[in-house]
């Protein structure tokens, strides 16, 4: 009498993980394998039957079913100590690790072939331990601290405009955005193509500079603008005036603003005493990323601005112009989600750095 087949048993998690490792395309053939293994002996197939049709011994079914039924998933696992040994000691290791924050006299930072050469090892292996303990000596991003006493108190303020508007009345994120340059290159560049990205000359003519100002509505994201050759406290009250005309006269205006001398002006802080719907909310200094406007400013800097040619001023103002219209004709907002407390962590954590690092 033949021996019945032995069915493995499996929860409905550890059916989908399964499933999901013989189907997911980033699963190595080996996990697939073992997967496959026990789902086959899980419906009731024999092992003789699962090895000839995954081209694999018996004894390999047979020690995958029994390792399962013992340990689980985790028993489909390698044990610990197989593999090839690392042959890199563990003082080159801590010496990369430890010396990527300190480059060399003479440079800002390593590459993986001077680190390579410093420590004694190729350059792939440096690169490897750098990606292995998520170092990045390559890469720079612009970080500034603010040393604003009411920080917390113009933090809050801002935020909680974003996060709570109040009620019959406009959030406007209001800023200019100086020195928007008509640069004109001296050739046409290439455009893009299959297997060629498209290219621009290095060189260009300038056609002088203007000034945006744009105040973004934060509940619909659309956009006031103007456009002036200056950016002093006339040019600012100019712009006032015009949030003033287009917009509903019985709402409450609460402007978020930077710290500009302009945005202060005595005449500026005259003409606002006299209208008393508008409500000046300044970022804390050192950290106009807390106004939303300067997200469009970077859109409008990317799609239009940079990489464009301008024969003109007047070429630049058209462009941004009809980019503008198009966005009002098809307002995206940007909502503010970071938690507040969040982001307070990360600032605090970044100053205790810094005050070791300047100890």
């Amino acid at each position: 009498m033949a021996r019945p087949v032995e069915v493995l048993r499996l929860t409905d998690s550890e059916k989908s993980e399964l499933q999901g490792r013989v189907n997911a395309s980033s699963t190595s053939k080996r996990d697939s394998l073992r997967a496959e293994i026990i789902l086959l002996r899980a419906k009731g197939a024999k092992q003789t039957r699962i090895a000839k049709k995954l081209k694999v011994c018996v004894a390999t079914v047979n020690k995958w079913s029994r390792r399962f039924k013992m340990h689980g998933l985790s028993g489909l696992n390698d044990l610990p100590g197989r593999g090839r040994k690392d042959s890199l000691s563990l003082d080159k290791v801590e010496t990369v690790v430890t010396k990527v924050t300190k480059p060399p006299h003479g440079r800002t930072r390593w590459s993986t072939r001077t680190m390579a050469g410093h420590v004694g090892m190729s350059h792939s292996s440096v690169s490897r331990i750098w990606r292995r303990n998520d170092l990045k000596p390559h890469l720079t991003r612009t970080s500034k601290i603010s040393k604003d006493p009411n920080f917390d108190e113009k933090f809050w303020d801002v935020i909680g405009l974003y996060l709570n508007p109040p009620d019959k009345a406009i959030v406007l994120c209001c800023d200019e955005k100086s020195q928007c340059q008509a640069l004109e290159r001296t050739q046409p560049g290439l455009p893009l193509g299959i297997g060629h990205i498209r290219t621009k000359t290095h060189d260009y003519k300038r056609h002088g500079t203007v000034t945006l100002f744009a105040a973004l509505n934060y509940l619909n994201g659309k956009l006031i603008s103007r456009y002036d050759e200056k950016h002093t406290h006339v040019e600012w009250l100019r712009f006032l005036r015009q949030i003033d005309r287009e917009t509903p006269g019985d709402m409450a205006l609460h402007l978020i603003i930077d710290n500009y001398c302009t945005h202060k002006d005595a005449k500026v802080r005259e003409w606002a005493a006299k209208h008393p719907r508008f409500h000046f909310h300044f970022t804390p200094t050192g950290s106009s990323w807390l106004n939303l406007v300067e997200r469009f400013f970077s859109d409008i800097t990317q799609d239009v601005v940079r990489d464009g040619s301008f024969a003109s001023v007047s070429e630049l103002v058209n462009d941004m112009e009809e980019y503008m219209c198009e966005r009002n004709s098809n307002p995206k907002p940007y909502r503010w989600k970071a938690k507040g407390e969040d982001i307070l962590r990360k600032i605090r954590n970044a100053k205790n750095i810094l005050d070791v690092k300047n100890k």
